[in-house]
């Protein structure tokens, strides 16, 4: 039936082994990244307009550490980022079409 040779099968799983202290150094990212958006949070006022642009990119940097190391795309196919970033483009889309509605809604005057 089938060859018993899974060297060269693309169904075989191959297990990426990271070492443990990179996953350390990781979490040791994320804590400080944490930190550093509380810090953030109290300086909320100082930091106006600037406080959620700073918040969000802060979030995007953990949840990349996340994605490249805790869900391993960094060891992945090209294939498993791209439909993986897919999901984001959508969202993408879904904001996109979601603004756009409420900017061009027709304000209605109430007859009372």
């Amino acid at each position: 039936m089938g060859s018993n040779n899974s060297q060269n099968d693309a169904n075989v799983l191959h297990p990426h082994i990271t070492p443990l202290a990179t996953y350390i150094k990781v979490a040791g990212a994320l804590f400080a990244l944490t930190f550093l958006t509380v810090i953030a949070h109290q300086f909320n006022a100082q930091l106006g307009a600037f406080a959620a642009p700073i918040a969000f990119l802060i979030a995007m940097v953990k949840a990349g550490f996340v994605l490249l190391y805790f869900m391993h795309l960094k060891d992945d196919t090209n294939m498993n980022r791209l439909i993986f970033s897919t999901g984001f483009f959508f969202l993408i889309v879904l904001f996109l079409f979601s603004v756009v509605d409420i900017f061009t809604r027709v304000k209605e005057v109430s007859p009372l």
